[in-house]
């Protein structure tokens, strides 16, 4: 028990190894997270707005890639960034881009194909109270962004909750470096299979705090941004129609 509290002393001592670490864990969630939903949410928006052949096809694919084994992920990256590969030369591999980067090819499909099922749910609704508005085509898509941004707050946190806890495409082409590419889930493996049970064990402890307060701000945002005005505006739109015949 003294050892734990005196590992918990350490995760909020700055320069600390524990505080390192977590600093590490939430720059790499962040970068990834962020890189991933730049990429994702555009594609997940005209793949759900869109018609056009093979868009069934490219469901199926994204349903495919949302279930990518993470070991596989990190192999295509580990593949691609080692020195016989393509992008060998620049030298990321067990470094903290090469981490971001094999995130990035794990979480894009995911917030990819829930952006694309979130805008395909609410797309109908909205196109009907754009139309009955007289609205263009660009203040339309706007207006189905600002109907969908609940799901887009839920799906960021998603991206953000799967960054954090990734072990496995982490550990391959990061190494797990002390200081360098050392993040929480890596390091609780290593403390662990080295006996030091309690600094694995407030490291656990960490990640299941960031994990709940993470999970608490997308609860508290999806609240506060829940989609009523929809109904207001269609109800609006159809009182409208409704005077103007009656005029």
């Amino acid at each position: 028990m003294d050892k734990l509290v005196q590992a918990f002393s350490l995760m909020f001592t700055p320069g600390s190894k524990l505080s390192q670490i977590i600093l590490l864990t939430l720059q790499m969630s962040a970068f990834s997270t962020v890189i991933s939903c730049a990429i994702g949410v555009p594609l997940g928006v005209c793949i759900g707005l869109y018609r056009f052949p093979g868009k069934r096809l490219v469901m199926r694919i994204l349903n495919t890639l949302m279930g990518l084994p993470p070991v596989l992920a990190g192999l295509a990256v580990f593949f691609v960034l080692s020195r016989s590969g393509p992008l060998g030369s620049l030298r990321l591999l067990y470094t903290l881009p090469a981490m971001v980067c094999a995130q990035v090819v794990l979480i894009t499909p995911i917030v990819c194909g829930l952006s694309a099922t979130a805008i395909a749910s609410v797309a109908p609704l909205v196109h009907e109270t754009a139309h009955g508005m007289g609205l263009s085509r660009k203040r339309e898509v706007l207006c189905l962004l600002f109907e969908c941004r609940s799901q887009l707050f839920s799906i960021l946190f998603v991206a953000f909750g799967r960054s954090i806890g990734e072990v496995g495409a982490v550990m391959l082409v990061g190494g797990n470096v002390q200081y360098k590419t050392r993040v929480m889930t890596t390091a609780i493996m290593l403390e662990t299979n080295m006996g030091h049970f309690e600094y694995a064990a407030a490291l656990g402890i960490a990640l299941l705090v960031v994990s709940f307060v993470i999970n608490s701000v997308a609860l508290t945002l999806q609240e506060h941004t829940s989609p009523k005005d929809l109904a207001g505006a269609r109800s609006h739109t159809k009182s409208g129609r409704l005077g103007g015949e009656r005029r």
